[in-house]
């Protein structure tokens, strides 16, 4: 499945555009990451904040292998 990314310089953040459809109903925050919802709970879209600092990080993570899934 291929996603769309934007990705905001001057706001320094990465937009993940799971649905291309649908209305947000909500947005869940953890950290420098927020979901968007629809009103039946599906993801539409993921934005990063920081993206330029927490992208790093993550691949970093995933090349050591060090990601931990809770």
């Amino acid at each position: 499945m291929a996603y769309k990314m934007k990705y905001d310089d001057e706001a320094d953040i990465l937009t993940i555009i799971l649905e291309e459809e649908g209305k947000i109903s909500h947005a869940e925050e953890v950290g420098d990451i927020i979901v968007h919802f629809d009103e039946d709970e599906k993801p539409l879209f993921i934005e990063i904040l920081k993206a330029s600092k927490i992208i790093p990080l993550m691949v970093e993570s995933l090349a050591k292998k060090e990601v931990a899934v809770t």
